[in-house]
């Protein structure tokens, strides 16, 4: 049977010789792998593989079997053109560390409105903010943990868990700061040197992997830290 539905693009493998199994957060379904076929042929002119790139937004037609690991795509089209991520290499080198991170914790094939709201808005301001975005990451993770069910609401907060699990990281050095991150909107100046912002990354991903068993390294973090230091 055939589903409306929008969905947020988290990544995709190479499948065969021509095709690609594609990862997509959607709103009727939770997390999806779907195989589209043919996309990388040589003989494709449309370039339908540009579709699947990390934060695209699409309206999707697709089947849905809730017992199959893989379902198919009957029809995709561009939900919100992109006129900045794709082209702009720091949101571009975020949208890749962000959606490395999604892939990691979202596991639930189940639809979740709130979660599937909060990307959907959040990569939305990322295209549309002309400059002030350097801190994006960071407080992208800092709201996703409040739908994820371990909030963090100031510094103190993070920095104890951390330091009962053995991580040292003295918070009360940026308490003022971290603390300003964790209430600014979006888009919001909160002044900081490479060096700060960088450590307040690493005690954010060693946060996430305290609650998630797994979450392990992450291959774009190298990039990211280089584009932002």
């Amino acid at each position: 049977m055939l589903y409306k539905t929008k969905g947020i693009v988290l990544g995709f493998i190479r499948y065969r010789d021509t095709s690609i199994i594609v990862r997509i957060y959607t709103e009727a379904f939770g997390l999806r792998s779907y195989i589209v076929n043919s996309v990388r042929s040589v003989k494709n002119k449309n370039n339908k593989i540009a579709l699947y790139q990390p934060f695209t937004l699409l309206d999707l037609v697709v089947y849905n079997k809730p017992n199959n690991d893989l379902n198919y795509i009957s029809e995709s089209k561009i939900y919100q053109p992109f006129q900045s991520i794709p082209f702009d290499i720091h949101k571009t080198t975020i949208s890749l560390f962000l959606t490395e991170v999604l892939t990691k914790i979202l596991k639930s094939e189940e639809a979740h409105q709130e979660v599937f709201d909060f990307l959907l808005n959040s990569i939305l301001t990322l295209e549309n903010l002309p400059a002030n975005f350097e801190n994006f990451h960071l407080q992208f993770l800092i709201r996703l943990s409040g739908l994820l069910g371990f909030y963090i609401t100031d510094a103190e907060e993070i920095g104890t868990q951390l330091q009962y699990a053995g991580y040292l990281f003295d918070y009360e050095l940026y308490k003022p700061q971290l603390d300003a991150l964790i209430l600014a909107d979006y888009g919001a100046a909160v002044p900081m040197n490479h060096k700060t912002r960088a450590e307040f990354l690493d005690a954010l991903l060693k946060f996430y992997q305290l609650h998630f068993e797994g979450f392990g390294e992450l291959k774009s973090l190298v990039v990211l830290k280089e584009m932002f230091l």
